[in-house]
């Protein structure tokens, strides 16, 4: 492992705090160090109280920051004699320890100290540094793991055996830790936790974590179980759509809440489902208690939910009744599937929380296989991961959250998104909690927005082949389909009938019709899988109920297109797919309406530009934002009853009414 230090990186940042911030950002940076708030750092600094005094206090990372992206604001500081005084008492409730360091900060604004706060209190040292190193989490969970640990470090490290973090663990540290400690001590191992550093400076401490990790992963190499050779396996040739939607299903309905389930059947992924050894090796636990808050204490293998949920509540009955107080049982479906075909599966309410899970149980899978390799991985007895699962401390982290957005969980397929009323409807399902794939022509659609609930896919719609490879990858992505939002589509010049091609007729009803037919035919398998019932929002047009000369294939084919919508809504309403139709006019915010083109219509009509876009009952101005929240309302609650209705977003149109 090497070092990240640099000097001049370094210069950037001001004072003790400034430089804790760097150095944490630095062990953020590798993940092998750290995943998603795990770890935690903190520096010692001497501040002036309100009344002149100095007062020596704790900047301890706050719950709820990540130490990649970690800046002063996410640290608290906490007075450091109280903390000392703390660890001096024999029993501290955990709950109560945290009530002890939230009012004893000393800024109001501050985020939760980190439970970990009074150990880093104890330490005699200015910087402490603490990761779950991958390298000696691995080493930690093996048969051995103790005696390998001080084979490795010697009297560089103080062990620690496993004690659920806390108050206990401190107080703990805070016993064995002076007594163990000498003159070479460089750190402390938490055996199946992690790993701590510590020095006078930040540059210090920082890069005794990397020594120190690095002294397992030459350990492991030795041990000729560093480099792990995934066999590639096959992925199947068949499409998994509706397996895919399936398994979302199944585990929504377990859970009582819509899910995102991403895949993952890269070659790390189907080797490790597809080990002869699997049911064995995947079925110990976490690699650090910690993860059991995101990934649950184990992965499923295969698909029966019900099984899985049955031993769930299984091991709940057995742990339950150990535990100091009385807990009520949490959802019983799972966060991890491991399944020959289809890989990993991620899942959880959210995109996010999806992607996170699949990146720490990525690193769990080498770390078990790692662990195998030096004689077999061992996990905590699930005691301990059942006290951690449901420490009140975590599981209000868990509730921070507040109500979920209306449509966290769901999956929305929008066409036409690049731009328009398209982006407009993207935008809307993105604020409420939905994942949505956006698919366009346009190539500028991949990159319209780097977060992990959206996926941009370029796509033509007329080609069927091209239809069935976006379904593909929106279930890859999210699991399956709840809404659809049919955009796409042309409008051509004007045309006489008389003068109109039949090419022309042609290439538009194939874009706005045809390929819809298509789209719609091939989603509705998905959406009749959608956890809360399908739905689909149509984006039609005034040229429905009020067709204008000169655009005949453009009138003929939105016409078309709401006839199909029409039917759909009668054969599918027995599915629970529900179908609505808005027909917007006059919505100039597109890339349809240029000012050239808006100033030659209005001075057709003989009116001015702002007159010309307010030219409605209303006399206001309809934008792509006004279609695209009624849209996303249209797939609401407060539309559930509703289907195959039409509804105007015009601003009232003499010739509709």
């Amino acid at each position: 492992m090497n070092s990240l230090w640099n000097d001049q990186e370094a210069q950037g940042y001001d004072g003790d705090l400034g430089l804790r911030v760097y150095t944490s950002r630095l062990l953020g940076r590798d993940k092998s160090l750290v995943l998603h708030g795990g770890g935690n750092t903190s520096v010692k600094i001497v501040e002036k109280n309100a009344f002149g005094e100095d007062e020596e206090l704790l900047y301890v990372k706050g719950s709820g920051w990540d130490l990649e992206k970690i800046e002063e604001a996410g640290f608290s500081p906490v007075r450091l004699d109280y903390l000392r005084r703390l660890a001096q008492l024999s029993s501290l409730p955990d709950p109560q320890m945290v009530n002890e360091m939230v009012t004893n900060m000393t800024r109001a604004s501050a985020p939760t100290p980190s439970v970990e706060a009074i150990l880093h209190a104890i330490l005699p040292y200015k910087y402490v540094d603490h990761t779950h190193a991958d390298a000696v989490v691995t080493i930690t969970n093996t048969q051995n793991g103790a005696a390998r640990i001080r084979e490795i470090y010697g009297d560089l490290v103080v062990v620690i055996p496993y004690v659920m973090p806390g108050f206990d663990l401190a107080r703990l540290c805070a016993e064995r830790f002076p007594a163990e400690a000498g003159p070479n001590t460089i750190g402390m191992v938490l055996m199946n936790h992690g790993i701590f550093s510590f020095g006078q400076t930040a540059k210090e401490s920082y890069e005794r974590m990397i020594t120190l990790v690095g002294h397992a992963e030459e350990y492991l190499k030795r041990s000729k179980a560093w480099n792990i050779r995934w066999n590639p396996v096959e992925r199947p040739k068949k499409n998994s759509c509706l397996d895919l939607a399936r398994l979302r299903k199944d585990i929504s309905d377990m859970a009582g809440f819509p899910v995102i389930m991403t895949r993952h059947a890269d070659t790390q992924s189907l080797a490790f489902a597809s080990r002869d050894d699997i049911s064995t090796i995947s079925q110990q636990g976490p690699a650090t208690p910690d993860h059991v808050i995101r990934t649950k204490r184990l992965p499923m293998l295969g698909r029966d939910v019900k099984a899985y949920a049955k031993a769930y509540r299984e091991y709940f009955a057995v742990q339950e009744p150990l535990a100091n107080e009385r807990k009520t049982i949490l959802d019983t479906a799972p966060r991890l599937v491991l399944d020959t075909e289809l890989g990993m599966c991620a899942v959880g309410k959210t995109a996010k929380d999806a992607a996170v899970i699949a990146e720490i149980y990525t690193r769990t899978m080498e770390i078990i296989v790692r662990a195998t390799s030096l004689g077999g991985y061992r996990a905590l007895p699930a005691k301990d991961i059942f006290d951690v699962e449901y420490w009140d401390l975590e599981q209000a982290k868990l509730r921070k959250g507040g109500k979920p957005a209306i449509f966290s969980g769901e999956v929305a397929l929008v066409t036409g998104a690049a731009s328009g009323i398209g982006k407009a409807c993207v935008e809307a399902l993105l604020s409420r909690g939905a994942a949505v794939v956006g698919a366009d022509l346009n190539p500028n659609i991949e990159t319209l927005y780097g977060r992990p609930n959206f996926l941009g896919i370029q796509c033509d719609l007329t080609s069927e082949e091209a239809v069935s490879q976006l379904l593909e990858r929106t279930t890859d992505a999210f699991g399956g389909l709840d809404i659809l939002i049919l955009n796409a589509g042309i409008f051509p010049g004007g045309c006489r009938i008389d003068s109109l091609k039949t090419d022309d007729w042609r290439r538009v009803m194939q874009i706005n019709l045809d390929s819809n037919l298509v789209l719609m035919r091939e989603c509705h398998a998905l959406l009749k899988l959608a956890p809360k019932g399908g739905r689909v929002v149509v984006i039609g047009s005034k040229n429905v109920p009020a067709p204008g000369p000169g655009a005949a294939a453009y009138s003929a084919s939105k016409a078309g297109l709401n006839q199909l919508a029409r039917v759909a809504a009668l054969e599918w309403g027995v599915d629970n797919i529900r179908i609505n139709s808005l027909h917007p006019n006059a919505v100039f915010d597109t890339g349809l309406w240029t000012e050239e083109v808006l100033t030659s219509r209005a001075k057709h009509y003989g009116l001015t530009v702002e007159e010309y876009k307010k030219n409605n009952v209303l006399r206001t101005e309809v934008t792509s934002r006004d279609v695209a929240e009624l849209a996303a309302e249209m797939c609401g609650p407060l539309f559930a009853k509703t289907t195959a209705a039409q509804v105007p977003v015009d601003g009232g149109n003499d010739r509709v009414i």
